[in-house]
C-alpha cells in the first residue's frame, strides 16, 4: 500500500514558534450557579406548565 502525505494549511511542529493570530478563550462562569438554581426553582413550580408550552402540535 503506498503512503502519501498531505500538507494542510497551518503548518507542523516546526512552525509552533511563529504567532498564529489565535487568542487563548476565556470563559467566564460566575453567576452560572445562581442563574440555574433559579432557573430549577421556576421549574420545580411550574413544570407541568412549563412542559405544556413546549410540546409540540400538528407538525411544528
Amino acid at each position: 500500500m503506498a503512503q502519501e502525505q498531505i500538507t494542510t494549511p497551518g503548518g507542523g511542529p516546526e512552525e509552533n514558534n511563529q504567532d498564529s493570530g489565535f487568542g487563548q478563550l476565556s470563559i467566564t462562569t460566575e453567576g452560572t450557579d445562581e442563574l440555574l438554581d433559579e432557573i430549577d426553582d421556576l421549574l420545580e413550580d411550574n413544570a407541568e406548565e412549563f412542559v405544556r408550552a413546549y410540546v409540540q402540535k400538528g407538525g411544528q
